[in-house]
């Protein structure tokens, strides 16, 4: 019964996303904003919209290692499986703004993690605990993140209109339906989700860590897999991994800051793992754009990435 509650509410989680998308659109186009501003913004939010309602909605619950691990889970099945399948299906070639800037900064959200959970200086009880004042923290760094985006866009031109006709415009009534039935069915989706979730882990007798790695990460990163896949597919080959990587930067700035401002989660030695792992496949993916076809993620590169998830998803399965 859990599973189907989990289906469910994965798939309200996935179409509201879809619809919030659309009708986010929409409206960015009523106001004549430019289809890059659009997908820093509005589409960003949506692939990341099932992570941010089911670790929000586990915080608000008080299942805090349900939302840490669903965020970890998450960057790390990004990197070795998404990226890992897109490029065995056609090598992802990757910009250099990616390379030197969106890379860095997926190493940073690594470090910032590490570096906050460590204990301040006087307070021994708060050791190891992400806390509001992180949380905080983690949100200013997000607002950093958004401002050097869109700084890097407006200096090379590419936040300005193309000139191209726009398409047809949605009705105001329809596209406030679209916006506010989007966020109803991510927040009934979420709420679903994560209850079948938690009951799950008392049923199995797994931890709601595991739950958060494995069932959780996967199922919530099916737009960002869907994304990439189609990317790929349609020979947007750097969008695929920039997508990838906006919403890893996105995942631990903005919903893991949201989600521990809400409520301070303890971090357990097995999110610390997940974390260096996480760090590990940033490394990983950096180094790869210096071996064999620069600036690439090949075939051979993406079948490591996916062994590698293999091999630490069996670890962390035979370690519970």
């Amino acid at each position: 019964m859990f599973l189907l509650g989990m289906a469910g509410g994965l798939a309200l989680l996935i179409v509201g996303a879809e619809i919030l998308v659309r009708g986010g659109s929409a409206l960015a186009r009523r106001f004549n904003i430019s289809e890059l501003v659009v997908g820093l913004t509005i589409v960003a939010f949506g692939t990341s919209g099932p992570e941010l309602v089911v670790s929000v909605v586990s915080a608000v619950q008080g299942s805090t290692a349900l939302a840490v691990s669903n965020v970890l889970g998450s960057n790390l099945f990004n990197l070795l499986v998404i990226l890992g399948i897109s490029s065995m299906l056609s090598p992802l070639g990757v910009d250099e703004n990616t390379v030197w800037k969106g890379i860095p900064f997926l190493l940073l959200t690594c470090a910032a993690v590490f570096l906050l959970a460590e204990p301040a200086a006087g307070c021994p009880e708060q050791a190891h605990t992400l806390s509001l004042f992180d949380g905080l923290i983690l949100l200013c760094f997000f607002a950093i993140f958004l401002y050097y985006t869109f700084s890097i866009a407006k200096s090379s031109g590419e936040l300005q209109e193309t000139g191209e006709s726009p398409p047809e415009k949605m009705a105001g009534l329809l596209m406030s339906g679209f916006i506010a039935g989007g966020l109803a069915l991510l927040i009934l989706g979420g709420r679903i989700f994560v209850a079948s979730a938690v009951v799950m882990a008392k049923k199995l007798g797994m931890s709601e860590s595991l739950v958060g790695l494995t069932v959780a990460a996967a199922g919530t990163s099916l737009p960002e897999l869907a994304s990439s896949l189609t990317a790929a597919h349609r020979g947007k080959i750097s969008m695929a991994v920039g997508n990838v990587v906006g919403s890893n930067i996105f995942n631990v700035f903005l919903i893991l800051g949201v989600s521990v401002a809400i409520r301070p989660a303890p971090l357990s030695p097995g999110d610390f793992l997940d974390n260096a792992a996480v760090a590990l496949a940033s490394l990983a993916l950096f180094l790869f754009m210096f071996t064999g076809k620069k600036r690439s993620i090949d075939r051979w590169e993406g079948a490591v990435f996916v062994f590698a998830f293999a091999a630490y998803l069996w670890f962390k399965i035979t370690l519970s």
